[in-house]
């Protein structure tokens, strides 16, 4: 329970380091380059680039801190599952600005901040948290892998002394 908590906790100051650079992005981005009056689907591009720059930085965050402790698998299977999981998590806040703005017609700033960065990044990082630590950092698929390596290893006998302790 304890490393729960502490995983929340380190998940909720990377969440709101991102947050704030999603949406300081977001905000320049509908602003300016992406201004509805020149740009119908502004807000949605705005939301694309801001959202993926905050993934990056969650990436570097969760990874080196919040889940430091979890054993480390293949680094390019687990970084291709976290930004799989990621770019689920920008579709729902996509589809609540969408909803908002286009549906809704709800166009403020105001209006798309709520729906992008309050309801839909609320949404998105209860199921990114979920799945991150079910699936992309979870210890128990590591020691899964961990095992059938060392059954195959032992079965062909080229088991290796550090195999050998786990």
């Amino acid at each position: 329970m304890r490393l729960l908590i502490s995983q929340l906790a380190r998940f909720g100051v990377v969440g709101a380091v991102g947050f704030v650079i999603d949406t300081v992005i977001f905000n320049v981005l509908l602003a300016t380059t992406f201004s509805t009056d020149s740009n119908h689907e502004g807000p949605l591009w705005a939301k694309v680039i801001s959202t993926s720059v905050a993934i990056v930085v969650n990436w570097i965050g969760n990874r080196y801190w919040t889940f430091r402790k979890e054993e480390r698998r293949h680094p390019v299977s687990e970084s291709i599952e976290f930004f799989v999981v990621s770019l689920v998590g920008l579709g729902i806040g996509l589809g609540c600005l969408w909803i908002s703005h286009y549906a809704l017609g709800l166009t403020s700033p105001l209006d798309d901040n709520i729906s992008a960065n309050v309801i839909g990044l609320g949404l998105g990082t209860v199921f990114r948290f979920a799945l991150y630590r079910l699936w992309v950092f979870n210890p128990r698929r590591g020691s899964a892998q961990r095992a059938r390596r060392v059954r195959k290893a032992a079965e062909t006998g080229s088991l290796g002394s550090t195999e050998a302790s786990v």
